[in-house]
């Protein structure tokens, strides 16, 4: 065989030229009446390609291969068909084709080798299907010119074939060759397989779901009805995504039609309101009417057309409505009744047309399902399979709830806007949800830029609100008489709409993917409106990705659990990350534009013969169960899905166009049917897949957060899998595309410098991770990211420009950590180097010439209070270049702006800080600050004309657009800026005044065992050992001889003094030969024994009247030991027990993060329970009081009045609902009686370095006094 490969390689040229001319007429009308019209044939052995493409032609699915890579490629750029290169021995599928043609091709395999071949082929038909072959006429084998033939007659033929299983019938012939010159003759063989068993009815159980069925046939029709006694919104979810998929086919989308009934009143009101959103989606739903009569009808009907235009349909009726137990797992029978052949499809389709116009069926809107919620009456028992399920009530998640609570404190402080930072995989539409719900929202507007992001978040919102009117404002649909308007920015951001709405018409907004909101036209709709509460959501992993968005949430980051936080909650599995080198792409040759490589050329680049081998190798090796794979487009996706089943690999392509739905291709994926699934971007977002377990990239991401969404696939925890890791398999190339990824993966922003430090502590295994987590690069990576080390203004901005995919912002510079001054000391201002790296357009380069004193002077000019960028800020809002404001209605809009931002509302005079902005008092206040400031300079940029602001710059109309943004950058920055330096100056004044704790006591070294501290004392060369502070009380202490360890086990649990397993021991060292001195005592001693094993044993030491001496244990279920001669060698005597210490003595003056702080009285951390100001606990008979000093401006009526009255006096606020009278304000002031514990903890401000900061322990306090209520002031006193 490898001589007759060599042979067509060698000549593949002048083969393919000979033969594909060839007319095989005859053997085709023999063949193709018996394959199912459109059905998919396998042409095995194809040489030129010419019968894959006639059959392709005529309508037909086609698959070909062939032996020769140099005659496949020849047949791949003749037909323009996707040729494999495969051998007979690869072909390992079950029942795929309807029929197979294998011309001329087995004659060239062994003898020995074609009975085989024959029976791979004829397992990858399907049943009723048809397999054609031939072989010249002859017996046994023969080489001739280089090529080896085996030739057959009937009688071989016949051998080969008796024995196939499920042979049906077969037809042998002879036939001349065709070719000229040529005068052989050929043996013709045309083989049947038996049908299947009809197989029409799905019974149902575990082992026969109807659900894939209907998958199916979703995916395969153009038009699908469906007619049910009820939905219950279980069985909804279930076929929602591929009915959706169904209608949003680029090419010919789905006619769905759906009626279903109020029969009973068991179709429940949330799967109506889903059904809408179906509506909204394209479907026709109508609901029958039954009026007092029955409507039993369990029909499903398909309808599509093969490629010859011929219809066929296909009709399921049963027993199954749509419920989650109908569909899935309850015992439903269903009889399938296809067309052609049966004309039952026919009788059905026609009576459903019947019904669909009856006079009781009608549209389904929100005014029928209002009405029919006020007089449903379901039955109290279940009447049918399924009619009684309800959907499970969603509730918060720990981190969720965590966050919410932030949101509800950060209202309470005053601020109506705020960001919120989640991992993907968190949940962030329905922490949304969740607050909209907490605050009381009646009118929603969800915000996003792509409609299936605002369809999910329809879905997600009708979950928590279920008998909410949810409606949408995109495309030229334009609902707004809803609860909840799903809308995107690119409709609703216009001005012609927006005006449509009044300012305050909604009470709660949510902006996801806010990363996108730099966007001018995010700002127009930010500026617009004027909600109770507006929410940024996020994913993005760093400061320098959402710094220049911050600003538009007034710079208020209410909360944030980026990826690590996700693992180290256990809310998110751990991962195990493999950067692959792509070794056979050189990502240099491909053309980059505008933040993306060419998508054709990078396609061709990634789908060879070559990569694929270095894919499987990988894959082979690293793998787990379930693997998502992410390709860079349809055609790629299939290359993948057909190399790896040419290795018996069960893998499927899953695209828009592809055979196998969504739906489909997961429930196969989570049963272990399918290992692999090749998908473009299907699963990037909104989809939860916990059953995956292995994400391979295999092609370029744009964006940190198209990264993080696919990682983020496989990251949620899976139940019913059990998984305890995510392997990620990412092929990174020699580009600065890939280089956001490791920036993503540990939520930082890096320059060049930073990532080649990155990739040196990668090389050494130095990362700091979470637990379980792994990081590996090849060396061809690490080398690549230690080449970058380099740095520079032009450097800084390049590597972020490259990050993000678009030049940076001002504010993004800033926080990327680049110097602001060494940039204006190259480039004049940060504009300066804007143009100088070619980043500017022509407008905003001619802008800049004209204005650069103007805009270098916003970027530089001092700042003791925000006052001048507030202004500027206000005036832009108020589209002041085009149309000046009047002072008065530039003055409320700053005091609006600041009375968002509470941080920088403190600023303002106390004479002024209760009066409203459109009183006189506070517009002369504010002419007096930032107005003069900016129409007194020289020279002047603005003047006060006829009461109006009017600046002096002339801009042209299309020069506006391009200033504002320009101005706009500069006040973002100026502002984040300012407010950095405040929060640093607060953090430094704020710790001056808060005089810390020192503890009275001594610092001793500690030993987390009497083990350790055992060696250490042994050893002169130990490493300094960790220190705990003790207070008085506890006699004379000597830190050169006294320590304190922790007991290891319970034998001396018990007596009048018990020591447990982990008590915190003061203990005294000694020497061993003051044993003498030390009898009735506790001492710590090492044994080892004559094996060489060692114990650490504590022991009070007994000495009998007879002068015996034995180490008693406390615990009576310990022996005790007697010290005879021979053991007493064994004894080394080296500590004295003093006394058990109280953990909470040791934390006195420690910093402690919050999650920590319930370990020390006993209790477990709970996110819901910690995040109060005052938790109880109960079974530690103790109150626990964390106080943050610095609230950040909270509302009047609720700014709490926390703060030291002298070095050892504490001045605590109870939050609004305690009084003196109420159980906890009792038990504060009566904590002594009660004999209760009241802990202080302390810290100055919330966040440090952008993360929670940690309390400062003061350990318990004394109740001095208190006065008010609700809210009630207590004083506290420190112990001495």
């Amino acid at each position: 065989m490898t001589d007759t490969l060599a042979y067509y390689n060698n000549n593949a040229d002048a083969f393919v030229e000979s033969t594909f001319q060839v007319s095989m007429e005859e053997l085709y009308q023999a063949f193709l009446p018996q394959v199912r019209e459109g059905g998919h044939i396998l042409d095995a052995g194809c040489g030129s390609g010419r019968d894959a493409l006639f059959f392709d032609h005529k309508g037909y699915r086609v698959s070909a291969f062939d032996g020769s890579d140099a005659i496949a490629s020849l047949a791949r750029e003749k037909t323009g068909l996707s040729v494999q290169h495969r051998y007979f021995t690869d072909i390992h599928e079950s029942s795929t084709y309807d029929g197979i043609w294998a011309c001329a091709s087995l004659l060239h395999l062994p003898l020995a080798e074609v009975p085989e071949a024959i029976g791979r082929l004829w397992n990858a038909l399907k049943p009723d299907g048809v397999f054609y072959m031939s072989f010249k006429i002859g017996t046994g084998e023969r080489n001739h010119n280089g090529r080896h033939f085996t030739d057959a007659d009937e009688s071989l033929a016949q051998q080969w074939i008796q024995d196939l299983p499920g042979f049906e019938s077969s037809r042998l012939w002879r036939t001349d060759d065709q070719r000229p010159d040529r005068h052989e003759q050929w043996l013709n063989i045309l083989l049947t397989k038996v049908p299947a068993p009809q197989n029409k009815l799905t019974t149902g159980g575990a082992e026969h779901h109807f659900l894939p069925k209907l998958c199916q046939a979703i995916k395969a029709a153009d038009r699908i009805d469906m007619a049910v006694a009820f939905v219950k919104t279980t069985g909804l979810n279930l076929l929602f995504p591929d009915l959706v998929s169904a209608l949003q086919r680029e090419s010919d989308p789905a006619r769905i039609r759906i009626l279903t009934s109020d029969y009973l009143d068991i179709t429940d009101s949330e799967a109506l309101r889903k059904l809408v959103l179906l509506h909204d989606h394209g479907a026709q739903v109508r609901v029958y009417q039954s009026q007092g009569s029955s409507f039993h009808l369990k029909a499903y009907l398909f309808a599509g057309h093969v490629q010859n235009h011929q219809m066929w349909g296909r009709a399921f009726i049963g027993s199954s409505n749509i419920s989650r137990q109908a569909l899935q797992d309850g015992l439903e029978w269903n009889y399938q009744v296809d067309f052609p052949p049966d004309p039952g499809y026919l009788e059905a389709a026609s009576r459903f047309e019947e019904l669909f116009k009856h006079p009781n069926v009608v549209p389904l809107t929100d005014n029928w399902i209002d009405e029919y919620e006020k007089r449903r009456n379901p039955p109290e028992k279940s009447l049918e399979p399924g009619s009684d399920e309800k959907q499970e009530v969603p509730t918060p998640n720990e981190v969720q709830q965590e966050a919410l609570e932030a949101l509800d404190l950060t209202r309470v402080e005053g601020y109506r806007r705020g960001l919120v930072v989640l991992a993907t995989g968190l949940g962030k539409t329905w922490l949304s949800a969740f607050d909209a719900v907490q605050m009381g929202a009646r009118r929603i507007l969800f915000v996003a830029h792509r409609e299936e992001i605002l369809y999910q978040a329809a879905e997600t919102y009708l979950r928590i609100k279920p008998n909410s009117r949810v409606g949408f404002y995109m495309g030229k649909q334009r609902d707004r008489t809803v609860d909840i308007l799903c809308a995107s920015v690119q409709t609703l951001g216009k001005e012609t709409h927006l005006d449509r709405f009044d300012p305050r018409h909604f009470d709660y907004i949510v902006v996801d993917e806010f990363h996108h909101a730099a966007a001018p036209i995010y700002h127009r709709l930010l500026s617009y409106f004027a909600p109770q509460f507006l929410l940024g959501l996020t994913a993005t992993p760093d400061r320098t990705d959402r710094s220049d968005i911050l600003s538009l949430c007034d710079d208020n980051l209410v909360f944030e659990y980026p990826l690590f936080e996700g693992v180290k909650g256990q809310f998110l599995v751990p991962f195990h990350y493999y950067g692959i080198y792509d070794e056979t792409v050189d990502y240099t040759e491909i053309p980059w534009r505008n933040g993306k490589f060419d998508p054709n050329l990078l396609a061709n680049k990634l789908a060879t013969y070559g990569r694929a081998k270095h894919v499987l190798k990988v894959w082979s090796e690293e793998k787990q169960s379930r693997t998502l794979a992410f390709c860079v487009s349809r055609v790629h996706a299939d290359f993948m899905a057909s190399r790896f089943a040419k290795k018996g690999i069960r893998a499927a392509a899953v695209h828009g166009e592809s055979e196998m739905s969504r739906g489909e291709a997961l429930e196969k994926l989570e049963n272990g049917q399918l290992d692999v699934i090749f998908s473009v971007d299907l699963f990037n977002e909104g989809v939860d897949l916990p059953a995956i377990d292995t994400v391979l990239l295999l092609r370029p991401t744009e964006s940190k957060i198209l990264f993080l969404q696919q990682i983020g696939r496989g990251l949620r925890k899976s139940v019913s899998t059990g998984k305890d890791k995510l392997v990620i398999l990412d092929f990174v190339g020699n580009h600065q595309s890939f280089l956001h990824k490791p920036q993503a993966l540990i939520g930082q922003a890096m320059n060049h410098r930073q990532l080649a430090e990155f990739a040196r502590k990668a090389e050494k295994n130095q990362l700091d991770l979470p637990d379980g987590c792994f990081i590996n690069y090849d060396l061809e990576v690490i080398d690549f990211l230690k080449g970058l080390d380099h740095q520079g203004a032009e450097k800084d901005y390049q590597v972020l420009k490259d990050t993000l995919g678009r030049r940076p912002t001002l504010t993004e510079y800033y926080h990327f950590g680049a110097s602001i001054a060494k940039t204006r000391k190259l480039h004049g201002s940060w504009f300066g180097l804007v143009r100088d790296m070619e980043d500017l357009t022509v407008i905003e380069t001619e802008l800049l010439s004209r204005y650069e004193t103007f805009l270098l002077e916003v970027e530089t000019t001092a700042m003791s209070k925000s006052f001048k960028m507030i202004l500027l800020d206000a005036f832009q809002q108020l589209g002041g270049w085009r149309s000046p404001p009047k002072l008065s209605k530039l003055a409320h809009a700053s005091w609006e702006t600041l009375k968002r931002r509470p941080r920088l509302y403190q600023e303002i005079a106390v004479s002024v800080k209760d009066v409203d902005g459109s009183s006189a008092q506070w517009q002369q206040y504010w002419k007096k600050n930032p107005v003069d400031h900016w129409t007194n300079k020289s020279p002047a940029v603005f003047e006060i004309e006829n009461d109006q602001f009017k600046p002096v710059i002339e801009l042209e109309g299309d020069e506006i657009p391009p200033f504002e943004e320009m101005v706009q950058e500069l006040i973002d920055y100026r502002l984040a800026s300012y407010e950095a330096r405040q929060s640093a100056k607060q953090e430094q004044s704020s710790s001056e005044n808060v005089v810390p704790i020192t503890p009275s006591g001594t610092e001793l070294p500690y030993f987390p065992s009497l083990k350790i501290a055992c060696g250490h004392f042994r050893n002169s060369h130990a490493e300094e050992p960790e220190y705990r502070s003790i207070g008085l009380g506890h006699g004379r202490i000597e830190p050169n001889r006294h320590f304190i360890a922790r007991a290891s086990g319970n034998s001396m649990n018990g007596g009048k003094q018990p020591i447990q397993d982990g008590d915190y021991l003061l203990l005294e060292q000694i020497n061993p030969n003051q044993a003498g001195s030390i009898t009735g005592k506790t001492l710590a001693i090492e044994r080892m024994d004559e094996a060489g094993d060692t114990q650490y044993l504590l022991r009070t030491v007994r000495k009998s009247p007879v002068g015996e001496y034995r180490l008693e244990a406390a615990n009576p279920e310990y022996e005790d030991i007697i010290v005879t001669p021979e053991l007493l060698e064994q004894f080394r005597t080296f500590a004295r027990f003093c006394e058990i210490i109280d953990p909470l003595e040791m934390a006195v003056g420690q910093e402690i993060p919050r999650e920590d702080i319930p370990e020390l009285f006993g209790a477990t951390f709970n996110p819901g329970n910690w995040q109060s100001g005052h938790v109880f606990l109960k079974d530690a008979n103790a109150h626990i009081l964390l106080v943050t000093l610095n609230k950040q401006g909270k509302g009047v009526q609720h700014r709490y009045v926390d703060h030291w009255i002298d070095e050892r006096t504490f001045h605590w606020q109870s939050q609004n609902s305690a009084t003196p009278q109420s159980k906890r304000g009792r038990e504060l002031i009566e904590h002594k009686k009660l004999g209760l514990s009241v802990n202080l903890f302390v810290r100055e401000n919330k966040l440090r370095n952008g993360k929670a900061a940690p309390f400062t322990y003061f350990g318990p306090v004394e109740y001095q006094s208190h006065e008010g209520s609700n809210p009630m002031s207590v004083i506290f006193k420190l112990r001495s």
